[in-house]
């Protein structure tokens, strides 16, 4: 009797075998079960991805409403500028009509100053008022800092505007102990930094925005309706304007808004932008339209990671076990990594990172820590790493190879591994390989390529070409010309030769797609000298060929 398993039909693969995401939410393919299934971390050492269909979507989003201001006095206190708490301050905007209030501290709110009013206007009522100008470029850049630094406590992480960050964190929460759990972690990890935060978890992206904002909870499937209708309808990410005309009809609430016919409101606010279309947002919170976390860049399928109980300086130590785990994955799936980074997440908010990358697929633990070192020197460590993650962000199929009778590895193998240390030590384009390239022009027959990225190519020797080309053809003096054939004597380097045999010629004409109008063609001739030196000689141009003068003499390249 078949068992129910073998009775369902397989799941089509949504991503192809190279690059799929360990952590992603929902659903995982048979194939992705079968190959991540060894290679689960525990959660005191590694990132558990075990993950069910039946789990469902979780989403945090983790709110900053006062991030400008604070990351302004944690930046002061850096630098000894830092002002007193009951001082009045006000980060300020350029406005039409002279400076904006952008953000205030707790003094300044205190007195009733709020973002949005010009700062003349308020000095009226708080003369004291201390003024310093926002930017919010650099709190930009701080945000997207910050997000990657949430990262260590799931993978789908993003900017969700100025002041937010959201968090896909389905499957990820049982690695804290819970969703409770996890948010106390955040908000203390937050509060370390110096900053204010208001999360909430929600199965929707615009729940947990707006139980983020106006109650914050931990909302599960059930109580969804019940927790946001009575929050009000500016908690559907509306826009002001839409907002006032939903109070004016009398629809101040979500409950008030999901009551009304949906062919009601999509009569009265046509399709525009999401944030004048209340039925676009409700059907977004409610999950009827799905809403994913555009996270910059995929999680990568092959990570493990090390929680250290007190920050470290040199992360070094923790690393062959990192390795050791990472290539336990990779051996189980069958891959082998081409691109690792190492991500070192520091106890200030910061995240330092390093890369490495690998000529063929690798999955030996002592070859991808050597890779990494020397590289680790140059990286702030600020007060110490707590959290170290060692990811294959790009890799390949590695099938299983039979060694070598007597157990060592195959020279490939070598070569491939010096590659990787020289490319690492001394830059990826300081060390290059020649690859074929589709012309007859002798010099452009090779291309140099950094070894890193190029496969191997077996060369096959012409007889009749030499190994070693001059970059660029050196000119030579005739001194004795001939009408046919190459010259009787000529000047190279300071030394007279005199030619003893020849053969040729060999005529290259120019490449009319590539060359430039009036290009001559070459005749090349391969000579011997009086002291036995061969070397490859080319003529430019014909004698009347009306594309310059005399025709001139060059030495292209010796033979050995």
């Amino acid at each position: 009797m078949a068992s129910p398993a073998a009775e369902q039909p397989a799941r089509e693969e949504s991503f192809t075998p190279i690059g799929i995401p360990r952590w992603r939410a929902g659903p995982r393919t048979p194939r992705e079960q079968a190959s991540s299934g060894a290679t689960e971390a525990s959660p005191e050492g590694g990132i558990d991805t075990t993950e069910d269909a039946s789990i469902p979507r979780r989403i945090l989003s983790l709110h900053l409403p006062r991030f400008a201001i604070e990351r302004w006095q944690v930046q002061a206190a850096r630098n000894g500028e830092a002002l007193p708490e009951d001082t009045p301050l006000a980060l300020a905007l350029e406005g039409p009509h002279g400076p904006v209030i952008h953000a205030v501290n707790d003094a300044a709110q205190a007195l009733g100053l709020a973002p949005g009013a010009r700062v003349v206007d308020m000095r009226a009522l708080c003369p004291e008022l201390r003024t310093r100008f926002a930017d919010p470029r650099a709190d930009a850049a701080a945000l997207q800092r910050l997000m990657l630094w949430a990262r260590r406590w799931c993978p789908w992480t993003a900017v969700d505007g100025a002041d937010a960050l959201i968090l896909d964190v389905t499957g990820s929460d049982h690695l804290w102990g819970g969703e409770a759990a996890m948010l106390a972690e955040i908000e203390t990890r937050l509060a370390g930094l110096g900053l204010t935060a208001r999360a909430a978890i929600a199965p929707t992206r615009g729940a947990a925005w707006a139980l983020a904002r106006f109650a914050p909870a931990i909302c599960g499937p059930g109580d969804m309706e019940a927790r946001t209708d009575p929050l009000p309808a500016a908690a559907l990410r509306l826009g002001a304007a839409t907002v006032q005309t939903l109070d004016r009809l009398g629809l101040s609430s979500i409950g008030a808004l999901r009551a009304v016919p949906r062919l009601s409101l999509a009569r009265r606010f046509r399709a525009g932008p999401p944030d004048t279309d209340p039925l676009l947002r409700l059907d977004q919170l409610s999950g009827r339209t799905p809403e994913p976390v555009d996270s910059p860049d995929d999680p990568p399928r092959f990570a493990v990671q090390a929680k250290l109980s007190e920050p470290v300086i040199d992360p070094v130590p923790h690393l062959p076990a990192l390795g050791e785990e990472l290539c336990a994955g990779l051996i189980a799936a069958g891959f082998g990594a081409r691109r690792l980074a190492l991500a070192l997440y520091r106890t200030d908010g910061e995240v330092a990172q390093a890369q490495a990358a690998t000529s063929q697929p690798s999955r030996d633990p002592a070859h991808m820590v050597r890779l990494f070192e020397g590289r680790l020197e140059g990286l702030d460590p600020g007060f110490g790493f707590d959290l170290i993650t060692l990811t294959a962000l790009v890799a390949e199929a590695l099938p299983t190879r039979q060694r070598r009778l007597d157990g060592s590895a195959e020279n490939a193998d070598d070569l491939a591994r010096l590659i990787d240390r020289l490319s690492a030590r001394f830059g990826v384009r300081a060390l290059t390989r020649p690859l074929p390239a589709p012309s007859h022009i002798p010099e452009r027959q090779t291309l140099w390529l950094p070894a890193l990225h190029v496969t191997p190519h077996r060369f096959v020797p012409q007889p009749d070409r030499p190994l070693r080309l001059f970059e660029p053809p050196e000119e030579v003096r005739v001194l004795y010309a001939v009408p046919e054939g190459p010259p009787a004597q000529f000047v190279w380097r300071r030394q007279r030769l005199r030619v003893a045999r020849f053969a040729g010629p060999e005529r290259i004409a120019p490449e009319w797609w590539r060359d430039r109008p009036g290009t001559r063609l070459r005749d090349y001739f391969r000579i011997e000298d009086h002291t036995g030196r061969r070397f490859w000689l080319y003529r430019e141009g014909l004698l009347g060929d009306g594309r310059g003068a005399e025709p001139r003499w060059f030495v292209h390249g010796a033979f050995a």
